[in-house]
């Protein structure tokens, strides 16, 4: 017998449409049916590939004594963050306050108002390590709502208040300039591990936005504290379990400081985030590691993630059949029911697949910590090796579109395809975004997601318009194709007008016209994913470089306000500052802006197009095409140069004279 999720669109929801629990989808409807019978909310929060929410879910959600006491008690409502981040954003508040911590699956307890007084994360069957069983918190919290319940309303009610009032406290303004971008170097250097590369210790998270700053640094500046941080890392990461050695692809962490034992689920974000330092790292260094590991990834996107639409799945489970690694991992006797002898022998040794193990059960997760002393032998056992493990049983996907995370995959491949010259992944790209256009963009405005080509109902948040815009400037730059400017400067249009907050350089999570929650979010670090507000100061910069002089000054100036308002967290938190930080870089560099007039195909520029995009710092523009091409400003009056195709290297719409040749381009940039 289902539930009311089996309508749902959402992946999470449908895991739980089996369930014993009467769960309802978020809606009025459901907090009207806690008033009618004078209960308090359970609130669950959780998303498809999590391996705490399965194990929750299994444990609780599907015990038909714990479902029948949910049902008797409370108004149980399921939520999937991904789909609903603002709802997310609001109760982790709530739960980080209360706990000092957060997590999945996230448990709170509401009024029939939905004001939180009590939340937590992940309860167990049993009592456990000093914590209480799941059921065993069901009979508190239903004793203190019909004991004592005007006193939980009351104390409920105090802290939405205090929720809403930390809601909108942020960092003192700071003018951000050069010395404030080497404070923040100077901070990473004293985190940065050394030996192991990456920052902190355990678990350990890759820092592709910290990384993408650094990069941009460098760039600038020269720095070598810079680029040793970004290449003993992605060195590390590259080479480490965390990384999947067969088939490409970035786990979401690693459990261990020295990136050997990932948590495998496989996040959309964190594999485009990372598509973006790898390709850049190799277009800066021409480091043969960095190609191979964009090349890979790129790859990982497009076969195993890619839907039947052109988009892009958001990830892939941690568990398989309910166990976590059961997929990847390998034992010596594992390896050789596949290889020959000697072959088996030369692949544990070169994968440190040991007797002992690295991970669970005496199995290893598989390492590449040098390069292959035989190139050919190589190719052929990682392909035995691929093809016995697609035999096995796979993780579940999760294969609903997420706008935001679209958007960065957007920004990656085209990014990658135009820095490495793989016009497939720009092609790649462009699909991806002609679907969110197609699909998300409803009446005007922007939904958060679809699935097997079904847009949701829940409306886009400030990272799914950023995000889009940034994904579309970057494919404008790809392919000089004027509709994609166009439809970039939609989004960002839509994004200024819906979510600008009351100070300068504010932006809320949420549209002005967008469901009432207890508080209005605003987030304001980067964590997993850009934040919102610094996802739109890097469009809403880059967007201002490729509009005409007229309208630049309309996204060039919030762009400024929105670094400056959050500089104060540069120096003291720029691990969580990366995206910000990129565009305080494009800001100080800029950036410049290079147009290349000349017909496709033609080998002068061809030769020209390729200098500029590896020699344009992060965060420049580069925009091929037609001299005067309609619907493309900056080349507009960029004739060619006796015929000749040229390159015109501009900054803040002031030009160098034209050159034709890429030493001349070089000196330039």
């Amino acid at each position: 017998m289902s539930n009311r999720l089996a309508e749902a669109t959402s992946p999470y929801l449908l895991q739980h449409a089996d369930n014993p629990i009467d769960w309802w989808e978020w809606s009025d409807e459901a907090f009207a049916e806690a008033q009618r019978r004078d209960l308090p909310v359970l609130l669950s929060v959780g998303y498809a590939a999590c391996h705490w929410c399965h194990v929750m879910a299994h444990e609780s959600f599907s015990d038909p004594e714990t479902a029948a006491q949910v049902n008797r008690d409370f108004v149980a409502i399921k939520v999937d963050r991904e789909e609903r981040p603002d709802i997310d954003a609001v109760y982790m508040a709530a739960t980080q306050a209360m706990t000092g911590q957060g997590g999945w699956p996230m448990t709170c307890f509401l009024t029939p108002v939905g004001e939180p007084f009590h939340c937590g994360i992940y309860y167990p069957p049993t009592p456990r390590h000093g914590m209480p069983s799941f059921r065993q918190l069901l009979d508190a919290v239903t004793q203190a709502w019909t004991q004592d319940g005007a006193r939980v309303r009351g104390a409920a009610g105090e802290i939405a208040a205090r929720l809403a009032d930390a809601a909108h406290v942020a960092p003192p303004p700071v003018a951000v300039d050069p010395d404030v971008l080497d404070a923040a170097v100077a901070g990473l250097v004293g985190d940065f591990d050394a030996e192991r590369g990456g920052f902190g210790g355990a678990p350990k998270f890759p820092p592709s936005m910290t990384l993408e700053f650094l990069l941009r640094h460098h760039e600038r500046t020269g720095s070598a504290d810079a680029l040793r941080m970004v290449e003993r890392t992605c060195g590390a990461m590259a080479r480490g379990g965390m990384y999947d050695q067969l088939a490409g692809g970035f786990a979401r962490y690693s459990v261990d400081a020295a990136w050997v034992v990932p948590h495998f689920e496989k996040m959309l974000y964190d594999n485009a985030l990372l598509l973006r330092v790898y390709a850049h790292w190799a277009r800066r260094t021409g480091s043969p590691l960095a190609t191979r590991v964009a090349t890979e990834t790129a790859g990982f996107l497009l076969h195993d993630l890619r839907t039947p639409e052109g988009g892009f799945a958001s990830a892939l489970d941690a568990d398989t059949d309910g166990v976590e690694g059961l997929t990847y991992s390998w034992t010596p006797g594992q390896l050789a029911e596949v290889l020959d002898p000697e072959d088996a022998t030369w692949a544990a040794q070169l994968f440190e697949v040991t007797e002992a193990g690295t991970f669970e059960h005496g199995a290893s997760t598989l390492q590449l910590l040098r390069d292959p002393d035989d190139p050919e032998r190589w190719e052929r056992v990682r392909a035995v090796l691929y093809a016995a493990r697609s035999a096995r049983p796979q993780p579940a996907r999760d294969d609903k579109v997420v706008t935001a995370w679209n958007g960065l995959a957007v920004q990656a491949l085209a990014e990658a395809g135009a820095a490495l010259g793989r016009l497939d992944w720009v092609a790649a790209a462009g699909e991806a975004a002609d679907l969110l256009l197609r699909l998300h963009v409803v009446d005007g405005r922007l939904r958060r997601s679809s699935r097997d080509g079904v847009v949701g109902s829940a409306m886009g948040v400030l990272d799914d318009h950023a995000s889009l815009a940034e994904g579309l400037l970057a494919l404008h730059q790809a392919t000089g194709d004027p509709a994609r400017l166009a439809a970039a400067v939609e989004i960002l249009d839509l994004a200024v007008a819906h979510f600008r907050g009351e100070g300068p350089g504010a932006w809320y999570d949420t549209a002005d016209d967008a469901e009432e929650l207890l508080h209005r979010p605003r987030e304001i670090t980067d964590n997993a994913t850009p934040s919102g507000g610094s996802a739109l100061a890097n469009a809403l910069l880059t967007a201002s470089v490729l509009v005409d002089e007229e309208r630049s000054g309309r996204y060039r100036e919030p762009a400024e306000e929105s670094v400056h308002a959050v500089g104060g967290l540069f120096a003291r938190h720029a691990r969580f500052a990366g995206h910000w930080l990129t565009a305080a870089e494009a800001l100080t560099s800029g950036p410049p802006q290079v147009a290349l007039v000349g017909p496709v195909g033609d080998p002068d520029r061809e030769a020209l197009l390729a200098r500029a995009r590896a020699l344009v710092p992060g965060g420049g523009v580069v925009v091929p095409g037609d001299p005067d091409a309609p619907g493309v400003p900056l080349l507009a009056d960029r004739p060619l140069v006796a015929d000749r195709p040229a390159a015109y290297v501009c900054r803040g719409f002031v030009c160098d004279r034209p050159v034709t040749t890429p030493e001349e381009l070089a000196a330039l940039l």
